[in-house]
This record gives structure tokens, sequence and C-alpha cells, in this order.
């Protein structure tokens, strides 16, 4: 698995428009997922073993997220014949094994992962109500011990926009697996 990082994007960039469907076929509008204070757009998939020590993070923070007015959305962009545990069906045997709370999206085409510039998984995108990025970097300082995580880096970032703060400035790229590009 080749180790890369997010690349910096200006904050205040608007989120890229997407439509994409879950593992059943059912097409969501972005237009229509952004919570009262704003959206968590994930992009993440099931093999990586970066994305997979976070998923249980991501997961119980969501609730506390969504509870403050921001809603989560992953999208997985592996879909290729190369990485078959990515496959919509293998998405679905995950939300129910792991209790997925949100939006589990698959990017066949991967457009959407390219609108947004994401490079890794997990790449993790926080956008206001007016769909203006507000945070893009890292869940935490150790994505494989949380029990020795220090920094709540998205945690902070959530709290800062659901309580109308500014999100910090200084912010960490996210790292992960290279999307596995068609």
């Amino acid at each position: 698995m080749a180790l890369i990082e997010s690349v910096s994007i200006p904050l205040a960039t608007p989120m890229p428009a997407f439509s994409l469907s879950d593992p059943d076929g059912v097409k969501h509008e972005s237009s229509g997922l952004v919570g009262e204070k704003g959206l968590l757009v994930v992009f993440t998939c099931n093999h990586c073993p970066y994305a997979i020590a976070v998923w249980p993070r991501l997961i119980a923070a969501s609730a506390g997220f969504k509870a403050q007015g921001i809603n989560t959305v992953a999208i997985n962009p592996n879909i290729h014949p190369g990485y078959p545990d990515d496959a919509p069906d293998k998405m679905t045997g995950k939300i129910a094994e792991w209790g997925i709370p949100f939006l589990y999206l698959v990017d066949q085409s991967q457009e959407t992962a390219k609108a947004f510039k994401a490079q890794c998984t997990p790449d993790v995108y926080l956008f206001n109500k007016e769909k203006k990025l507000v945070y893009h970097g890292r869940i935490d300082d150790n994505w494989q011990e949380e029990a020795a995580v220090t920094t709540h880096d998205l945690i902070d970032a959530v709290n800062a926009l659901a309580a109308d703060r500014p999100v910090p400035e200084e912010q960490h790229p996210s790292m992960g697996c290279s999307i596995k590009w068609k």
C-alpha cells in the first residue's frame, strides 16, 4: 500500500456538486446532504489499513456531528476491478458489519474524487452550510493507535464550526493509501 498525503486545498473552496448512488443503486444529490451547519465528506474504502483503522472513530464521532447539525457522507472511489474488497456488494457488507450510520456512496467513475482533488483513503473535507471548505486534514494525530491520540483535529474542527467559531487554519494533511485510479 502506497502511503500518500492529501493535497493542500484553499479554505473557502466551494464544494463540488455530485450525484452518487449508494451500493443498492439509490441516487443521492450532494445538495440534499448538507446539514443545518455543514457536511463532512470522507473519501474512504473497505481495504486500506489506514481507512480501516479510523472507520470506528469516524462512525462513533458522526452521531455527535449530526447532533450539532453536521451530516456525514463517505464516498468510495476505489471501484476498481483490481480491488474486489471495495466493490459495492462488499460495501453493503461493511455497512452492516460496522454499523455505518451515514451514507456510504459509490464513486464508480471516480469523477467526484477528481473534482474534490482527493488523493488518499481517508481524505477528509468539512464544509460549512454555504458549502465552503473549512477543514481538509487528518482525523487525529495517530491513525494507528486510538488510545495514543492526543489531538482530535477533525472533532475540534467540527466543534468550532458547530459553535460558529473559526476553524483553526493550521491543518495537517490526511494520509493513507493512494486512491486506486483506473
